[in-house]
């Protein structure tokens, strides 16, 4: 039962000093799922696809994978209800005291200060798993590099060109097996 209880704290923890969303999170999922070897980093990743990829809001996504991954299903209940109890309670606390708070020039104050903060949050998590997808082995060329970032450029001009999200996961998941199978067919090691 400790095993439920401190994913849930860790999940509760998460959701509680975390704002801005899901993405937010993720520099403080990583610390904490890497620091307490609950999972590695490429798994982090993999789980961090695979919650982008599944409907849903992405910190619940993540915090049920990491939850199943490390104690099966009640594992997972109890990291969504801790990464969603602390939301739910903000939520909650700010709707019966909106009408009081809106005009705070101190609630006012301190989201001003929140917005640098959460931009922050989401560069360092971009940064993060950019440094580990394209440079998994460290500053080290990989065979997969220029496939990944041909990928990715790909990716980017097609979202600019307004093509829909679900096509765009779709192709790189189909040019990301394409690429693996293509670089194992011509025996080189990713």
């Amino acid at each position: 039962m400790s095993g439920l209880l401190d994913l849930f704290l860790m999940f509760f923890r998460i959701g509680l000093f975390t704002f801005g969303g899901g993405y937010a999170m993720l520099p403080l999922i990583r610390e904490e799922v890497t620091r307490r070897g609950l999972m590695t980093m490429e798994e982090l990743i993999s789980f961090v696809a695979v919650s982008e990829s599944t409907p849903g809001p992405f910190a619940v996504n993540i915090a049920t994978y990491v939850g199943l991954h490390r104690a099966g299903l009640a594992g997972s209940a109890f990291a969504t209800l801790g990464v969603v109890l602390p939301s739910f309670i903000v939520i909650l606390v700010v709707a019966r005291f909106y009408e009081k708070f809106k005009t705070s020039r101190a609630v006012q104050g301190i989201m001003s200060g929140l917005r640098p903060a959460v931009v922050g949050l989401l560069a360092s998590a971009a940064l993060g798993i950019a440094g580990n997808v394209f440079f998994p082995d460290g500053f080290r060329f990989s065979p997969a590099l220029p496939a990944a970032l041909g990928i990715f450029g790909l990716t980017l001009y097609l979202t600019f060109k307004k093509h829909h999200p679900i096509k765009l996961i779709c192709l790189c998941a189909v040019l990301g097996i394409a690429v693996m199978y293509g670089l194992e067919a011509l025996g080189v090691s990713v």
